[in-house]
């Protein structure tokens, strides 16, 4: 496993094309807007070397019997989902942000279901492909986004009837040695930290979007792919020189568009190939183990009702009995997040591949309560913090000969606490609902692993209405 220095080296290696506010970024990993989206990630190779979080954070190759970071393991058993969604929480307490690696992983377990699958009904060689693959990741303990999400253009239309062809990542040409794809991937997380880019279709297709059926793995500075970085609210604050605007000034995340401009996929790493018929299945596995992976929201959570804790003590409101049931609701909420993930891990069953996947009705209950919880415990937060959240001045007013002793005095909260502490822990719960974090916290809450309407799709075509009706019927009596 690698360490967290010798992450951002192999950073260092890699040749990105990442533009910026219209140039291109030469140093990516320096870069004081990306560079703390690298730290939330490195901060996954620190824990897995923490002895007391190696249970949580490792795990045992099924491949090699080797120790291997979490993120990189094919799920064996129950315990192994279970694990993951403690390790949700567990980094996203560590980094209140997205620390970016929930995607790959994700897409290499639904990957290990679907090519077995494929292989046998199609007598394709596709999962023996990919276990070579994961082999190559696990021994490299390497970075994967996971790149689903297609621009879509018209959502009315298949990708076969859009008006540009490239809205939907597709085949272009195949060649004797492999096939060059067009397209693009949108809102992709950590897409610049990661070492390789694993591309998925989007939707279930018919066989006149086949073209469009194609999953494959390339290393991240392949030739033709290009970044564009996404814009975040407070973004700017990062290239400012001190720390307190920041809010968290140690970690964040990042999400990108990325182009495939003609770019070619070599045969060994390509892992479906116009079978139309199975697009539909890889995105529900991954969709059903990326909604689950929504286990960091709870870590986040825990960060943002300490912080609103926090400023009820900073602020001398802590033993009002509203502040202490507004902390109650958020500590509830929380929690039945927690619940949902912990539920579906716990009943997961084994695929025919081996691989172990959740229970796929629970996962999208899950996810919706995500879509909904953390925006009332983010306005819980906003309402015990006060307006002063959002009207405090600089860092560097308080720096000022000139302004900074009239600041630290009329800022001041329970006089035991030093004013610029209470400042930091209101910019935290700023940036946590109302910046650069909110993005992963609360939006990508909304629509991360698919919207809200997505879960519910899958709710009424996972509930078994049949068998409640056969309970209800049974009880009253009816006899059919």
């Amino acid at each position: 496993m690698m360490t967290p220095q010798q992450y951002e080296e192999s950073l260092r290696k890699l040749n990105l094309e990442v533009y910026m506010f219209g140039k291109r970024v030469e140093n990516v990993v320096d870069d004081p807007i990306i560079r703390p989206s690298m730290n939330a990630v490195a901060k996954t190779y620190e824990m897995a070397l923490r002895p007391e979080y190696e249970d949580i954070m490792t795990a045992t190759s099924h491949i090699t019997g080797k120790r291997i970071n979490r993120f990189t393991h094919i799920h064996q058993n129950v315990d192994d989902l279970v694990k993951k969604s403690k390790m949700g929480r567990l980094m996203g307490r560590a980094t209140g942000c997205c620390f970016q690696r929930c995607v790959g992983m994700d897409a290499l377990n639904a990957l290990s279901i679907v090519t077995y699958d494929i292989d046998k009904t199609k007598g394709t060689d596709y999962n023996q492909r990919f276990l070579k693959y994961l082999a190559f990741v696990q021994e490299h303990d390497l970075v994967c986004d996971g790149a689903m999400t297609d621009p879509k253009g018209n959502r009315s239309l298949p990708p076969h009837q859009q008006a540009d062809p490239d809205l939907f990542l597709h085949v272009v040409e195949e060649r004797k040695d492999g096939i060059v794809v067009r397209g693009a991937k949108a809102h992709q997380t950590g897409a610049v930290n990661s070492h390789e880019i694993i591309v998925m279709p989007t939707i279930a297709m018919r066989a006149e979007d086949q073209d469009y059926a194609v999953s494959f793995a390339l290393p991240s500075d392949a030739k033709g792919i290009v970044y564009v970085m996404g814009r975040q609210s407070c973004d700017t604050r990062k290239l400012e020189a001190g720390q307190l605007d920041r809010g968290n000034p140690f970690f964040g995340g990042h999400e990108a568009l990325v182009v495939f401009d003609n770019v070619f996929v070599p045969w060994q790493r390509i892992f479906m190939y116009k079978e139309y018929e199975f697009a539909g299945s890889l995105v529900e596995n991954f969709a059903s183990y990326h909604r689950q992976s929504y286990a960091c929201k709870v870590g986040v959570g825990d960060v943002l009702i300490g912080a609103a804790q926090t400023a009820a003590e900073y602020n001398g409101a802590e033993r009002a009995s509203h502040v202490k049931d507004k902390i109650i609701e958020m500590n509830h909420l929380n929690e039945t997040l927690y619940c949902g993930c912990i539920s579906c891990a716990s009943e997961g069953h084994q695929e025919p591949s081996g691989t172990y996947v959740v229970d796929k009705l629970l996962a999208n209950v899950h996810k919706q309560n995500v879509t909904r919880f953390p925006y009332e415990i983010a306005r819980l937060a906003q309402d015990i913090a006060g307006g002063l959240m959002v009207t405090m001045p600089a860092e560097e007013d308080f720096k000022s000969p000139a302004t900074g002793k009239w600041l630290d005095k009329y800022y001041a909260g329970n006089c035991d606490v030093p004013t610029l502490n209470r400042m930091r822990i209101l910019r935290l719960i700023e940036n946590l609902t109302l910046g650069t974090a909110a993005v992963g916290y609360l939006t990508e809450s909304m629509h991360g692993a698919g919207s809200p309407q997505a879960q519910r799709i899958m709710i009424a075509r996972l509930a078994n209405m049949a068998e409640k009706k056969k309970a209800a019927k049974k009880l009253s009596g009816i006899d059919e």
